[in-house]
């Protein structure tokens, strides 16, 4: 996937995203989770598209290099709203594109496809993300997020202790290349994410919201996948029951050996999982 940044325009904000594949093709949008950045969808964003689909991978508003909401809106239905008028202005032909969404782009692109618009997408596709979502869990990613958002941090060596201690199962990255690509830098260096974020985040929790999720799941009408860490610190084995019980049709995906963050734990059978639902999405009839 191309480094070069491209913006697309919704609700006043400029939204930046990479693209790969051919621009003719049907498009899979890819909504980063929250404190993430388009570069963790990397490696699925070129598998996607060698599938035969566009893959756009996103910076959502206050996070990468998109614009920050001025009034520090960060809502569900904000942010769904963003991802709304992204599938509209890639849908000049009237072929719907494709939502992938971890974590908080899953969340967005649920209650996009089920409460908002329930024809915005050909299908939905969520990275652990749920009903039933674990309060403890969520604390933890919530917490380590907004760590050190205010005071920044001293390296790319500190930042890549931090993930060490938050992520224990993964193995600590020898080149930390990667990790620029999530700080900015002033003075120190800082999560390329807008401090409101997190402010907001743990004004709304939307954990506290079960029952809306819940009914947006069920009301989504087009194909529905679930992919979820099989270690994940938030969606339960006893959520992916709820869950097939809202979305009996829906397609369940367990990674093994995957935490919350899925896409780095293990990138690898993350990647073949989100290709092969994909491939099979493209050959149903819709």
């Amino acid at each position: 996937m191309s480094d070069h940044t491209m913006y697309l325009h919704t609700q006043g904000l400029k939204l930046a995203h990479s693209s790969i594949g051919d621009p003719a093709a049907p498009a899979v949008v890819f909504a980063n989770g929250g404190g993430q950045t388009r570069h963790a969808w990397k490696a699925a964003a070129e598998a996607v598209a060698l599938e035969g689909h566009r893959s756009i991978a996103m910076d959502l508003p206050g996070h990468g290099d998109s614009d920050w909401a001025a009034d520090g809106d960060y809502s569900l239905e904000a942010i769904a709203r963003d991802l709304m008028g992204i599938a509209e202005q890639l849908a000049p032909r009237g072929i719907r594109p494709h939502v992938a969404g971890a974590s908080l782009g899953g969340l967005a692109a649920t209650v996009a496809a089920g409460r908002l618009s329930r024809d915005a997408f050909m299908s939905v596709t969520l990275f652990d993300i749920g009903p039933n979502m674990d309060a403890v869990g969520v604390t933890k990613v919530v917490g380590f997020m907004g760590a050190h958002i205010e005071n920044g941090i001293e390296s790319l060596e500190q930042a890549a202790d931090l993930f060490a201690i938050y992520l224990p199962h993964r193995p600590r990255p020898k080149d930390l290349n990667g990790l620029r690509k999530n700080l900015r830098q002033d003075s120190k260096r800082r999560w390329r994410l807008d401090p409101a974020f997190i402010k907001d985040v743990m004004r709304r929790r939307a954990v506290a919201r079960t029952g809306d999720i819940k009914q947006a799941i069920q009301n989504i009408c087009v194909l529905l996948n679930l992919i979820r860490g099989h270690m994940s610190e938030l969606v339960s084995e006893e959520s992916v029951t709820t869950f097939r019980a809202l979305a009996p049709d829906a397609h369940c995906t367990d990674v093994a050996g995957a935490g919350h963050m899925v896409t780095g734990d293990r990138n690898d059978i993350f990647t073949d999982a989100i290709a092969t639902v994909l491939r099979q999405l493209h050959e149903a009839p819709t």
